[in-house]
């Protein structure tokens, strides 16, 4: 079967489906696991699906956004294995941003044992640090409800009053054209201008943001340093010159 037939047949079972197992597609197209794996990377590369463990999903559209609680239990593996890392970053004595998302809601317990204060717009983040008995301030503002996120004048105003050693962020789209962007432009204003007053800004991330536009931009890519869990070659290659990038294995 010709290359191009078989990303047809991806696409339009994708159009169908939604998710898809790579096992289903070595059955229908005949092909080999590797050659599989082969057609999902190149077609990530292209924008057309979105990678993930074991299959592929279909891209969603750049304005929409996934709820908090439905975000929760997709790739907790690999977003553990980030925050570990991400969070061996800090320093006894730091003060620190915690965007909100699910990947920086992962750090927290690996923060326990450090001397740190912590500012966060993020609800979902208060019983955990609470429970680790971590130093924290909250930001006032508008509450977004499918993200439990502070947002807008009030989240900003009380923003700037902080300056910060490290921030670490949450995006939903890190492409090497169009940079990190999420579906919001209220939570791009915080997650710029947290960036804007850290010494140091960390983007915490798993493979099924790679190559991933959303609508609103929050910085360039070499605004931050990017910590992910896996990175294929051909999409390193686009983008290593314009970032540091920290592949963290899960």
């Amino acid at each position: 079967m010709l290359t191009t037939e078989r990303y047809q047949i991806i696409l339009q079972q994708l159009d169908r489906n939604n998710t898809l197992k790579i096992q289903e597609l070595v059955d229908l197209t005949a092909s080999s696991e590797s050659t599989i794996r082969r057609d999902l990377s190149e077609l990530e590369i292209q924008g057309k699906l979105i990678r993930i463990h074991g299959g592929a999903t279909k891209k969603q559209p750049i304005s929409q956004e996934l709820s908090y609680p439905e975000k929760t239990n997709q790739n907790i593996v690999e977003k553990k294995a980030v925050a570990s890392y991400a969070a061996s970053l800090v320093n006894n004595g730091d003060c620190i941003y915690l965007d909100a998302g699910t990947s920086t809601f992962e750090m927290i317990p690996f923060l326990a044992e450090k001397q740190v204060t912590v500012v966060t717009n993020g609800l979902t983040h208060l019983d955990a640090l609470c429970d680790y008995k971590i130093s924290t301030y909250l930001l006032g503002g508008f509450v977004k409800h499918t993200t439990r996120a502070l947002v807008g004048y009030g989240a900003q105003t009380s923003l700037n009053n902080y300056r910060f050693d490290k921030c670490f962020l949450g995006v939903n789209g890190i492409h090497p054209v169009y940079g990190f962007t999420t579906p919001d432009p209220e939570e791009v204003m915080i997650k710029k201008a947290a960036l804007l007053l850290s010494q140091q800004a960390f983007v915490l991330a798993d493979s099924s943001k790679l190559n991933q536009v959303s609508f609103a931009k929050i910085a360039e890519l070499d605004d931050a340093t990017i910590i992910i869990n896996k990175i294929d070659q051909a999409f390193l290659n686009l983008i290593e010159n314009k970032t540091s990038i920290k592949v963290v294995s899960s």
